[in-house]
């Protein structure tokens, strides 16, 4: 049997290289201190606990309408420097390949991608391949594709460089390095042998700041908790999410209408505008400059509150304030809510105070969408008239 007074020895001697110090115990068996500094020593060489990154698929559940992209095209392939050797061949002369370009950096429009969550902070092009040789020129780099929503803005610096409003428009945001050039390509009555090759060229490098303002036909504007969801829920197949507290919507919802001749108009659902938004209350500037790229507004008002033309004041004096241009633009009266009996009482003063259309309408039971639907038809015919006559193409979804 060991006797206790080693397992003393042994504590003090572990808890001195420790730097702390043992107390004057008696020689007997106290496993407890043992265990404590064995945790301690275990503690002491764990790893440091890392933050796992985000998964594609929880990024785009976020809605994210700004993006600084760093895109680098493709470097360059080099060019060969060699000669041709071939039995009973002695002066074959040279034969080293061009180098091939490197592959572009494009963006391209895809109606798929309704956010600029999936687009990532930095690209970078495929290279191309060096010469070989036997007059061999290496491969080019295969373009790299950034898929983004329609409606974006690219710029660089202050400088808007591209504006993507069309499906599958395409802009090249790097480009490719060129590729060297090999020494077959210096051949020359007074050089016979030249050895001299040219390395590929570096791809373009450029900081570009991506900004989407939502492309649609239509846009409804209005306060919290008007309605505009559920009405897009009800003339279209988007499912927002509707629920009896403001600021449901965080994040414009896009959704088609369909009519027959297989004619398509597209509405979006724009967050909640509070007073005071453009100074940048509420959700403020962040989506007040989605408004601007929607050819006709839907102003929806809600009529079970005391004052519903009021609604239509603030909404018009918070655009004007924004951008005089808005208020300029074809537009609606939809009244919401008519289901309700104290909107039915409210909806004859609405009509005298504004002296304009109202549709009243609700987008619970559905009753009366099919004036709104004809209504919206007979603006968007309108706009396209319009639009030709300048000269423009018009929207097409």
């Amino acid at each position: 049997m060991i006797p206790a007074r080693f397992f003393s020895v042994r504590r003090r001697a572990m808890l001195e290289g420790l730097g702390l110090r043992a107390p004057a115990t008696r020689a007997t068996l106290e496993p407890g201190p043992l265990l404590l500094v064995s945790c301690a020593l275990c503690t002491k060489h764990q790893e440091p606990s890392r933050k796992k990154p985000l998964s594609e698929k929880k990024l785009k559940r976020f809605f994210v309408d700004h993006r600084r992209v760093l895109v680098r095209g493709g470097h360059g392939g080099d060019g060969m420097s060699c000669f041709h050797s071939e039995p009973r061949k002695e002066f074959g002369g040279p034969d080293g390949g061009d180098g091939g370009s490197g592959g572009h950096v494009i963006l391209k429009v895809d109606r798929q991608v309704k956010s600029l969550s999936s687009v990532l902070s930095q690209y970078q092009g495929s290279s191309g391949e060096d010469g070989g040789p036997k007059n061999c020129f290496g491969r080019n780099g295969r373009p790299l594709y950034v898929r983004v929503p329609l409606g974006t803005l690219v710029k660089e610096g202050a400088e808007v460089v591209a504006d993507l409003s069309c499906p599958g428009e395409e802009y090249v945001a790097a480009l490719g390095g060129a590729g060297g050039k090999g020494n077959r390509f210096f051949l020359a009555n007074d050089n016979r042998a030249p050895t001299t090759s040219t390395p590929g060229q570096p791809g373009q490098e450029r900081v570009l700041l991506l900004e989407l303002k939502t492309m649609a036909h239509a846009g409804m504007v209005g306060f919290p908790n008007a309605g505009k969801s559920s009405l897009l829920r009800a003339i279209s197949n988007a499912r927002p999410a509707v629920a009896p507290y403001p600021f449901t919507t965080l994040k414009p919802h896009v959704g088609v209408v369909h009519y027959e001749g297989h004619r398509q108009l597209a509405v979006a659902d724009l967050p909640g505008i509070v007073r005071g938004a453009h100074r940048n209350r509420g959700l403020g500037l962040a989506f007040l400059r989605h408004i601007e790229r929607c050819r006709l507004l839907l102003f929806v008002v809600d009529l079970s509150v005391p004052e519903p033309w009021a609604q239509v004041e603030d909404l018009r004096h918070e655009l004007d304030k924004y951008s005089e241009d808005l208020s300029e633009r074809p537009h609606a009266i939809v009244g919401n809510k008519v289901d309700l009996p104290e909107a039915r009482a409210h909806l004859p003063q609405l009509r005298a105070r504004l002296g304009q259309q109202v549709i009243a309408l609700s987008a619970l039971t559905g009753q009366n969408l099919e004036e709104l639907l004809l209504h919206l038809q007979e603006l968007c015919d309108d706009d396209e008239r319009a639009e030709l006559s300048r000269g423009r193409r018009p929207l097409r979804w």
